[in-house]
């Protein structure tokens, strides 16, 4: 069993140290332009880095949670590719955040979209085992049937 979800505990641990590198980038950012914490004001530059990585936090749970969602409930492969992307998308959207406000969009959409996938997956999965365990009926086994696959 743990080897199948090797790919969703690797993606989940890049995940966790791109959030800590995140989080060393608002220190460093904090020693460079003088902001002592508590302080979240500052130069634009600060706080564009604060605010990219207090983003990507906020968004942190949802992606977690819909990523395993996903690959327990739909596939494993995919949601790791996907979760893979999705970092990807959040990593370029704090580096385009914290050099400009306009840097940040196009990284956002990519990622919103990764994210909107997993959770379309991770609906899908938890329906059709919803349907397989419940009512007895194995969807996709239908549909196979049906189309001539099986």
């Amino acid at each position: 069993m743990m080897e199948e979800l090797v790919g969703l505990g690797a993606v989940t641990l890049l995940g966790i140290l791109e959030q800590a590198y995140f989080s060393l980038q608002v220190i460093y950012a904090r020693r460079k332009y003088s902001v002592t914490p508590p302080a979240t004001t500052g130069p634009p530059e600060f706080e564009r880095v604060f605010r990219a990585q207090a983003n990507c936090s906020e968004y942190f749970p949802i992606f977690i949670t819909v990523l395993w969602l996903s690959g327990v409930f739909f596939s494993q492969g995919l949601s790791s590719v996907c979760g893979l992307l999705y970092l990807y998308g959040r990593f370029n959207y704090f580096r385009g955040y914290s050099e400009s406000a306009q840097g940040r969009l196009a990284p956002l959409y990519f990622s919103a979209q990764i994210l909107w996938i997993l959770i379309g997956f991770s609906a899908v999965g938890i329906f059709l085992t919803f349907c397989r365990v419940y009512l007895n009926v194995d969807l996709l086994q239908e549909l196979c049937s049906i189309l001539g696959l099986f």
